[in-house]
C-alpha cells in the first residue's frame, strides 16, 4: 500500500472514458479516468455516481422530471448523480475526472443508449 499520485497516475494512459481503478475503500472503486467530449446517456439505477474533476472541465446533463438541464463542474468541483438518474457527461479537451462507485458498477450503467466506438464500457481496469 503506497500513496498514489493523480497528476502522476493520469501519465501512465492516454485512453479516454477508459477509467481505471486508482484504490479501493470498502466496496467501492475509486476510479480515474481522462475524458473528452461526449460520453452516452445512461442511468445507474441501484447506486449514485460522484465525480470529482480533477483537471479541465466537465458538464453534466441530466434528464429530470422537469426536464433537461445541466450542471458544470470546474477543476475541483464535486456532484453526485442520484441513482435512476439518466445523465451523460461531457468534457473539455484536458479534462480528467475521479469517480466513486461500488465495484463492478459498468461505466455505462444499467441502462444506455448506443455507446460510441471512443467510450470504453468497463467495470474499471486495473491500474498499476
Amino acid at each position: 500500500m503506497e500513496p498514489v499520485n493523480l497528476a502522476k497516475a493520469l501519465t501512465t494512459f492516454d485512453a479516454l472514458w477508459s477509467p481505471r481503478i486508482v484504490t479501493s475503500v470498502n466496496d467501492y472503486d475509486v476510479r480515474l479516468a481522462k475524458a473528452e467530449g461526449e460520453h452516452v446517456w445512461h442511468v445507474h439505477e441501484e447506486t449514485d455516481e460522484f465525480f470529482l474533476v480533477v483537471e479541465g472541465e466537465l458538464t453534466i446533463g441530466l434528464r429530470e422530471v422537469d426536464g433537461e438541464r445541466e450542471v458544470v463542474l470546474p477543476r475541483g468541483s464535486v456532484f453526485t448523480v442520484p441513482r435512476g438518474t439518466w445523465h451523460k457527461p461531457h468534457a473539455a479537451p484536458g479534462t480528467a475526472i475521479l469517480l466513486l462507485e461500488p465495484t463492478g458498477t459498468s461505466s455505462t450503467g444499467d441502462d444506455h443508449d448506443p455507446v460510441p466506438d471512443h467510450v470504453d464500457s468497463t467495470t474499471g481496469h486495473r491500474w498499476v
